[in-house]
């Protein structure tokens, strides 16, 4: 196969620190191409560079045969390199048309061709599922459906070059089976395809090369999928695997955390009960759309139930608004970091101070600045930050330790009740680990811990229950052996537990 871009002895660093020291990574026409590694590897740094959007110290760039160099994103999109990114660049006050053809749409005189943009969109969101009309405002989406309106704006200009950065990782499973079916039929259009994913599983089974990066250099050059087996790829990224956290013994959990009872929500929940214990992490599961994570919004007082009772650790009713269920111990870990989590443009000490000193007002009135660095710096250590100042921008961080930031300010509240969607989103391996087992210490400590995630081996890997959703309902409780990847796919699908 041809070489559709070569990327050769990339380097690049930020302020004396480097993010690529000579990379490498030669993509196929007609190939899906995985590019692995541990968040701050310098995957990241290396798509920028590519896309036009990072100018780079030194190497070279080829496509299709000549060098090249992208003074922008548009002009890389103007030779045919799309991606799509782990952090949406949407317009959510737009519609789902507009966000489709951003600064590109066609037109006749002073007026957009729409009927045109329609004939172009609507065969590429119908063949990724997204039943939505392009009408509608992009904001009133789910993440879920955001970031397959997002991959369809990339399909519909027909690249060369396709990046898809963890383009599954807030799909549920019918989702990402559809766009892993397209990408074979671009594959058949010859078209480079970049696949970036943690879940080592999807990588074996769609891809036909993998690279791998390590500290900026390329460990693993272009080795065809069928040579290497997920160790020898953890091998790779990491030199061996991080220890995980260990499912937990359910010590304490008869203490009294958080329950609902026969809650409903329309359209939602029809009457949920379900409880977490302290001491206890229960993982919610289900499909998009299934009623799992509308829980943890009924619980943080973002949506109110039509019908049934919550209460919470100390007895409480359900807080009415989001801000009373902080004051009453609630803490909601997102995993839309950069949309709802962080505050990009600011300091990681400004960051972690959102909650226990802004919103509960800890500390007086008055915001002393070094007290709340020295508290940052504490709760730096604690959550494993690295490498970073607590003064570093938070935008500068890798998605890993940027989801750790958002873990950190959330337990300088001291929550006795900890909520999650999805909060390991893109965060590769070993930050993964270290999350994990920051959770089981938060619930070791008493806490307890509602976790939803698409990543079925995460539910597995640390939580003591699974309670499966199916259409607004509680459908199955899997506890010990159960909770397994199979077990909870077929569950959530069908509403049934295999026997």
């Amino acid at each position: 196969m041809d070489a559709a871009l070569a990327a050769t002895g990339i380097a690049k660093a930020y302020g004396g620190v480097t993010a690529l020291a000579g990379a490498d990574l030669t993509l196929r026409a007609g190939s899906v191409h995985a590019l692995l590694g541990e968040n701050g590897a310098g995957k990241s740094t290396l798509i920028k560079i590519i896309t036009g959007a990072v100018f780079p110290d030194g190497g070279s760039l080829l496509m299709d045969g000549a060098e090249t160099r992208f003074s922008s994103t548009a002009h890389a999109a103007a030779n045919g390199v799309a991606v799509v990114s782990q952090e949406l660049n949407q317009f959510p006050d737009l519609d789902v048309l507009a966000n489709l053809f951003p600064m590109r749409e066609p037109t006749r005189g002073p007026l957009l061709r729409r009927a045109e943009m329609l004939a172009l969109a609507r065969p590429v969101l119908r063949q990724l599922g997204v039943d939505v009309n392009p009408r509608r405002r992009l904001g009133t989406l789910s993440l879920a459906q955001r970031q397959l309106v997002e991959i369809a704006k990339a399909l519909i200009v027909r690249p060369k070059v396709l990046i898809l950065d963890e383009p599954t990782s807030a799909l549920d499973p019918a989702s990402s089976a559809r766009l892993l079916e397209i990408l074979r039929v671009l594959r058949d259009r010859r078209v480079a395809v970049v696949f970036v994913s943690h879940l080592l599983e999807e990588v074996l089974s769609l891809c036909d090369e993998i690279t791998v990066l390590r500290d900026g250099r390329t460990v693993l050059a272009g080795r065809p999928r069928a040579e290497l087996a997920i160790g020898d790829i953890v091998h790779a990224m990491l030199g061996s695997l991080p220890p995980v956290a260990t499912r937990g013994t359910r010590r304490g959990v008869d203490a009294f955390g958080v329950e609902l009872v026969d809650v409903s929500v329309p359209d939602r929940l029809s009457g949920v009960s379900l409880g977490g214990g302290r001491g206890e992490i229960v993982g919610l599961a289900g499909l998009a759309g299934s009623g799992h994570t509308t829980v943890l919004e009924v619980i943080a007082g973002l949506r109110r139930p039509s019908h049934g009772t919550v209460r919470l650790p100390d007895g409480r009713a359900a807080p009415r608004d989001f801000r009373a269920a902080i004051r009453a111990g609630v803490a909601l870990v997102s995993g839309d970091r950069r949309r709802v989590g962080l505050m990009l443009d600011k300091p990681i000490w400004e960051n972690t101070a959102q909650v226990a000193s802004v919103a509960l007002g800890r500390g007086g009135g008055l915001l002393r600045v070094g007290p709340l660095r020295a508290a940052a710096r504490e709760l730096v250590d604690r959550v494993r930050v690295r490498p970073a100042t607590v003064d570093t921008r938070a935008g500068l961080l890798s998605g890993g330790n940027q989801q750790k930031v958002v873990l950190a300010k959330w337990l300088a509240a001291d929550p006795s009740v900890l909520l999650l969607d999805d909060p390991t989103r893109g965060v590769d391996l070993g930050a993964k680990a270290e999350i994990h087992a920051l959770l089981r210490a938060i619930a070791d400590a008493g806490a307890a811990v509602l976790l939803c995630s698409t990543d079925l081996d995460e539910l597995g890997a640390v939580c003591d229950r699974v309670l499966v959703f199916h259409r607004g309902s509680v459908c199955a409780e899997l506890t010990g052996d159960s909770i397994d990847q199979h077990t909870i796919l077929h569950t959530m699908n069908t509403g049934v537990v295999e026997v």
